[in-house]
């Protein structure tokens, strides 16, 4: 918990999906988000950051619920929120959902905490606590940083370097393995896959929300809009595409709930 409330108190989760190479995730998820969105939708988010999904979704005139752990990130969400917005915001852990019953949502959202869960046991609780609270056939969406964009996407820096030294990162397959003061969890679609084969669950997309664009963020800054929406319009066609979605420092899972 000292780890990522330092962290982030000291980042500016609002001012990164609002950068324009960032917005290709926020768009992509919010485009998936709202393909199954039922009418009268009760949404739930998990570790909702500063609420920037949370508050799209409300703005669109559905109930969230929202649980975030940092305190730091509870506030800035509170600040943001209207009046007009209807959002319950709690202090919660992903582990533990225990203040909501059972088939109580029709949408639930884990767009964070697999990004700070490092042990298989957790990763299994977090999964098995969003499916107990979504409705049956209601959909679940759990994002992931992956591995190999991540390294691909900060080759110039050598931030990888120390972590290969360490062995962290594996120098043949370069396979990475995170400890809570990394802050964030990489890991590749095998291990997604791994992890998803123990629940009884329909996989109906697997996505590469941001694909290369952190890699050509000084091409995307200076897009004109009508390049920018090119741009989109190439993203959504490919992003699916499983010769595509390695390429991506981020990805969404999206299953149902049998």
């Amino acid at each position: 918990m000292n780890y990522l409330e330092n962290f982030y108190t000291n980042a500016d989760e609002e001012a990164r999906l609002g950068r324009k190479h960032n917005q290709l995730e926020f768009l992509t998820t919010m485009r998936y988000i709202e393909k199954y969105l039922p009418q009268n939708a009760t949404v739930l988010e998990i570790g909702a950051g500063s609420g920037r999904y949370s508050r799209a979704i409300a703005d669109m005139g559905f109930q969230v619920e929202a649980v975030e752990l940092v305190p730091h990130n509870i506030e800035i969400f509170r600040s943001l929120t209207t009046p007009t917005q209807n959002i319950n915001i709690t202090q919660g852990n992903a582990l533990d959902l225990s203040i909501f019953p059972d088939n109580t949502f029709d949408i639930t959202l884990c767009l964070g905490p697999m990004y700070h869960l490092y042990t298989a046991e957790d990763k299994h609780q977090a999964i098995s606590e969003a499916l107990r609270v979504t409705k049956p056939s209601g959909v679940i969406f759990v994002a992931y940083i992956i591995t190999d964009g991540a390294i691909m996407e900060n080759l110039n820096s050598h931030w990888f370097l120390p972590y290969i030294a360490n062995g962290q990162i594996d120098p043949v397959t370069f396979a990475a393995t995170s400890m809570p003061e990394d802050i964030f969890e990489l890991v590749r679609k095998e291990d997604i896959d791994h992890l998803m084969a123990q629940f009884n669950v329909e996989r109906l997309h697997y996505v590469a929300t941001n694909m290369t664009s952190r890699l050509i963020r000084e091409d995307i800054a200076i897009m004109t809009d009508e390049t920018f929406d090119m741009y989109m319009r190439y993203h959504f066609a490919v992003c699916e595409r499983p010769d595509m979605v390695g390429t991506t420092s981020h990805s969404l899972d999206i299953f149902k709930k049998l």
